[in-house]
This record gives structure tokens, sequence and C-alpha cells, in this order.
């Protein structure tokens, strides 16, 4: 998020929103420890009133809130993805930038659609830089069914199919799957040695 957007109230604005900007987990560059920082309630609000969305003043708290934690969430997610891929350099990732996508669906979001399934109500497109090289993630957010006065989200994080490495990445893993899908006690079995771990969600 910029840190130059604008920290000043909306002149109809009836609502104090705080300017205090979190940091996040997410590095910003390599060999930094400099941590992308989340927008402040108050540039989130700003952002959302230059976009033409009406929003409740008294929501923007907690619509921050839960932006930070899915952008948590999602970067969680590509690290799982990150350590599918071969890195002789040992170099951990971190996100070069990002763009936000939302009236643009992916081709898979827009397969499904096709089938009956809902549309993602936002897409980001990030780009992870590691070991000399930039690999582009794409995130597609979904509203699931509310658990009772809470908000569920689902979070589909992927790599583009850019190149050949992310594409085999990416079929190995929906292959595995399906394998855990036909054969869930093999899966089971699997799953009880010490050396597994949890994959990320390809659904």
């Amino acid at each position: 998020m910029p840190s130059q957007l604008a920290q000043t109230p909306q002149p109809d604005q009836t609502v104090d929103l705080p300017t205090e900007r979190v940091i996040s987990s997410i590095p910003k560059a390599k060999d930094s420890k400099e941590k992308w920082e989340y927008p402040s309630p108050q540039q989130f609000y700003n952002a959302l009133r230059r976009k033409g969305w009406e929003t409740p003043e008294d929501h923007i708290e907690t619509m921050v809130d839960i932006h930070n934690f899915l952008n948590e969430e999602a970067w969680n997610e590509v690290l799982k993805w990150e350590s599918k891929f071969k890195c002789d350099c040992m170099e951990d990732p971190y996100l070069t930038k990002f763009q936000g996508r939302p009236k643009e669906l992916t081709p898979k979001a827009r397969w499904h659609s096709l089938l009956g399934a809902p549309k993602p109500f936002d897409r980001h497109d990030w780009y992870v830089g590691r070991c000399g090289k930039v690999r582009r993630y794409v995130i597609d957010y979904y509203e699931a069914p509310a658990d009772g006065d809470d908000p569920v989200f689902h979070l589909d994080v992927r790599p583009a199919v850019d190149d050949a490495e992310s594409m085999m990445c990416r079929f190995k893993e929906a292959a595995k799957m399906k394998w855990e899908q036909w054969f869930p006690n093999a899966a089971s079995a699997a799953s009880d040695k010490p050396e597994s771990s949890s994959s990320p969600s390809t659904a």
C-alpha cells in the first residue's frame, strides 16, 4: 500500500478513524528487514471513497482487520507453494509488488463460474522475488457462508501458469490432491509420517 495515501478525513466524515498503520509479516525486498505496511483505517476509507464505493464509516476498522488477516493468510499460502520450488540460493521469498484486478476474472474463476460456481469478489496478482527471478501468483478471494455472525472467506492462491516450472508444480499438486481424494486410506497413512506437510489449496 503506497505510503503517500492521504490520512486527511473526508469533508463529510462523521467518525474519527485511526491513522496508525500495521506492519505486515511480508518482506518487501531481498536481504532487507523492511516489511509491507497495511493502510490505516483512514487511508482505507479514503481509498474506498475515491473508487466510489459507499461504505459505512463505523465498519471501516473491521474491514481493515479482515483485509490484513486475508493478506497474511495469502502470504502463508504463497510460502507453502514456494517451498515446492527448487531454490539453490536458499533465499527467503519477498513480495516485490502487487496489483488489484477485481474486475478481471482469472481463467480458473471464469471456468468455474460457467459451471455454476460463485465468482470471486476480488482478485490480486502478487509478484514474488526469490533467487534472482520473480514469480507471479494469482489470488481469488471468495466469500463463504457466514459462521453465525462471523464472516468467512476462502482464498484460492496459486502460481500463475507463466512458465513450465509453475505449470508442472500446479499439475503435481492437483494430481496429489486427486490421489488423496481417490485413495484416502493411503493418504491418511502418509500423513502420519513426520516428514509430511499440508498442501495449499488448488480447488
